[in-house]
């Protein structure tokens, strides 16, 4: 039986992102010279270079079992796919942007306008849940100039920070939807033991990536509270002191909280506080 074949992004910020996240799994492998293949050592794995807006067609035309792409790409190529996980990064919005002068306090006003976009078909389908009739515009690459231009009243694009809107005096109408980078598979599921490893491998460094491990000792007397404090992913590890009256606690906190959380364990009397990284989990 052939090897398993993941599709990644060959080139841009995704692309780094997807092999970094699968070396940090443990499925490593080597591009040479821009090639279009690799092979993953250890394990049988073939990595497939592609485009980010194709991997979502190939991966539903079976030309590849699973791949690493934009969930906006996913709903846009409208792509008969099983998302397998959210990975944690890219997130980024869909919006209709319009003029800073502009007022559109509904969809519906959205009427007669023309409105730019790379996402026609995700476009389309907004208009037509609001019952909005919009002369869509398809075109590629950048679209915050073509109101400018005086291609379109309005554009539908990606929003990450807003400051691209800003510098073209564009502000956000309404929002589509919400999407990040996904791991996708085909619904044919080949290798569906080797595929439920990747799944579980790749979320291990997803989750550990949101999480540090916290050790602190506090007295017996304030554990409870500091349980409250740092319930943990299930619950904390406890183990007692020399000293009966203390006792330490190891447990999970997501990394954005961290230090939030040893103000409070300060507070309550614990010492000792040390934070550690976690490179990978398995829960």
């Amino acid at each position: 039986m052939s090897n398993l074949r993941i599709g990644l992004p060959s080139k841009g910020r995704l692309s780094d992102l997807a092999s970094e996240l699968l070396k940090e799994a443990g499925i490593k492998f080597r591009r040479q010279n821009r090639s279009l293949f690799a092979k993953v050592s250890d394990l049988p794995i073939e990595i497939i270079f592609l485009r980010t807006d194709d991997i979502p067609v190939l991966c539903a035309e079976g030309a590849i079992d699973m791949g690493i792409t934009g969930s906006d790409l996913v709903a846009e190529a409208q792509a008969d796919v099983q998302t397998r996980l959210s990975l944690g990064v890219g997130k980024c919005r869909l919006a209709v942007c319009v003029p800073e002068t502009m007022e559109i306090d509904s969809p519906a006003k959205l009427n007669g306008l023309r409105i730019a976009t790379s996402f026609t078909n995700v476009t389309k389908n907004y208009l037509q849940q609001h019952d909005a009739e919009a002369h869509v515009v398809p075109l590629t690459g950048s679209v915050e100039i073509m109101i400018t231009l005086g291609i379109a009243d309005a554009i539908v694009d990606l929003v990450e920070t807003g400051s691209t809107l800003a510098a073209n005096r564009l502000k956000i109408s309404h929002e589509i939807g919400n999407y990040e980078t996904i791991l996708i598979q085909n619904q044919q599921k080949r290798h569906p033991e080797l595929a439920d490893r990747i799944v579980r491998r790749l979320e291990g460094v997803v989750i550990a990536r949101g999480y540090s491990l916290l050790e602190y000792n506090i007295p017996k007397n304030q554990l409870a509270q500091a349980e409250e404090i740092t319930p943990g992913f299930k619950s904390p590890t406890i183990t007692s002191l020399e000293d009966s009256e203390w006792c330490a606690v190891r447990v999970m906190v997501k990394t954005k909280q961290v230090t939030s959380v040893m103000d409070q364990l300060e507070e309550l009397g614990a010492s000792a506080i040390l934070e550690t990284p976690i490179n990978n989990c398995r829960l």
